[in-house]
């Protein structure tokens, strides 16, 4: 048995191929199913079922569509109520794959119709175990993607999922899951790249603690999640269509002009370093370097036009594959070259935390920080107002006017999209480009974490990324 994992980096994801050589499995695949079919390809196997743990709340699956292209069953748990013609399975039921087979273990937490799959060799054999959002490395799947009304339900049916598991389970059995490398699907932040039974008995909260205690510290770890998750379980139940990667339409510099005043997003796919230097104005930046998918998936407005500017043909083509990750499937257009050529570009100063020290009591600037409200109460310069880039746009009239504001986050990805959308909210920005960390470590720079108040007397020593 070979099981292959193909890693979704910017969305935080992992598919699984396994196979015995002759016959092959997808798990979870994403919609660019292209990937898979290389695979299958490479690896001299025949696709005989595609499966799925659940209806996904992060991302489009391609799990329909790959059956269809292989004529394959595709399974899905009996109790979703889908649109397209599935096999329906339920808990316990045991499906033969050729030489090797899976048993459907119901693990609900994640979704009320969760299913986790366990891998058996031709000996019948349980050697792995393909978790979704159920059991991760270390973690669990959030529980209030339903609504916060289903969340304590939910939290206290994850943690009955993750002893049944550990109980019907061999200790040597590998963890297989979809969620928890990066993915916004975790609950709480998962720990290293695999993991067995017995691994997960000694780390995973959800066998750690009891019940009442996971269900508590669940729910209050729980963060903000993109809101474009809203969009992508009911596109899931009825069903994705077939996913169109062509070149997109090129756009001229007057055609963009005339669709952002119409409202479309214009968005720049270029690394923040190119962006500062100079760029559209009015255009947004989310640079392919990042997690791209998630965070312009949680800004843009689904139902406005969108349009990609970029300096390769190859960048644009990256960009249209991440998007239809997330059901962004046509953008209005492109536009590939020297993107200061189009008007008049507007650039931005950037600077250093050490910067920052030199400017706190002026009255002319203002620090914005661009994290989520959990990473800004964790630690934060003293004064800085907190405004999380998902909110900034509706919320941009609450800064100062007639200051000109210092903007960061944790890594100053999210601090570069952000620059865009106060230039169109008429709000002259800088960019600190550095880690947040680097904050930690300069002279004076007064940060409060928790309660508690601390001024660093560690040199800097940070280099601008």
């Amino acid at each position: 048995m070979k099981v292959i994992h193909i890693d979704t980096a910017s969305l935080g994801d992992r598919s699984y191929i396994a196979h015995d050589g002759i016959s092959a499995l997808v798990v979870d695949p994403q919609r660019d199913i292209d990937r898979i079919t290389s695979i299958l390809d490479a690896e001299g196997v025949k696709l005989a079922a595609v499966v799925e743990t659940h209806m996904h709340n992060d991302y489009i699956s391609g799990g329909l569509q790959l059956s269809r292209e292989f004529g394959v069953r595709y399974l899905v748990n009996a109790a979703d109520p889908v649109k397209y013609d599935r096999l329906a399975v339920t808990d316990e039921q045991i499906i033969d794959i050729g030489n090797f087979g899976i048993q459907v273990i119901h693990t609900p937490g994640h979704t009320f119709t969760h299913l986790s799959y366990v891998l058996h060799n031709e000996k019948g054999q349980p050697i792995g175990v393909f978790t979704g959002g159920s059991m991760l490395h270390g973690s669990t799947g959030r529980p209030d993607l339903l609504g916060a009304v289903h969340a304590e339900e939910l939290a206290g049916l994850q943690h009955g999922s993750a002893h049944r598991l550990a109980t019907l389970l061999p200790d040597d059995v590998r963890l297989h899951p979809t969620h928890g490398f990066g993915s916004f699907c975790a609950a709480t932040a998962t720990c290293g790249d695999s993991s067995t039974i017995a691994d997960e008995k000694k780390v995973n909260p959800a066998l750690l603690l009891s019940r009442e205690e996971f269900i508590r510290t669940t729910l209050a770890g729980l963060d903000a999640y993109p809101a474009y998750y809203k969009f992508m379980g009911p596109m899931n139940h009825e069903g994705p269509a077939k996913i169109d990667l062509s070149s997109l339409d090129s756009v001229t510099g007057e055609q963009i002009e005339k669709l952002l005043r119409d409202g479309a997003w214009v968005v720049d796919i270029r690394s923040r370093s190119e962006f500062v230097k100079g760029h559209l104005p009015g255009s947004i930046n989310a640079g392919l370097d990042g997690s791209f998918a998630t965070y312009l998936g949680w800004i843009y407005d689904f139902d406005a036009d969108l349009v990609l500017l970029a300096d390769t043909e190859p960048a644009i083509a990256t960009a249209q594959r991440e998007l239809v990750r997330i059901g962004i499937d046509r953008p209005a257009g492109k536009f590939v070259g020297d993107i200061t050529s189009l008007q008049s570009p507007s650039s931005n100063r950037t600077v250093r935390f050490s910067d920052v020290v030199e400017v706190l009591e002026d009255e002319n600037i203002a620090i914005l920080d661009v994290r989520r409200v959990k990473e800004y109460e964790s630690a934060h310069i003293q004064g800085a107002i907190n405004i999380p880039l998902h909110e900034l746009e509706s919320r941009a009239s609450e800064l100062p006017r007639g200051k000109v504001i210092w903007v960061h986050c944790a890594g100053a990805y999210r601090a570069s999209a952000a620059l865009g959308l106060l230039e169109r909210a008429g709000i002259t920005a800088v960019l600190i480009n550095e880690p947040f960390d680097a904050a930690l470590r300069v002279a004076n720079l007064p940060i409060v974490s928790g309660s508690q108040s601390f001024a660093p007397t560690a040199p800097s020593d940070t280099a601008g990324v």
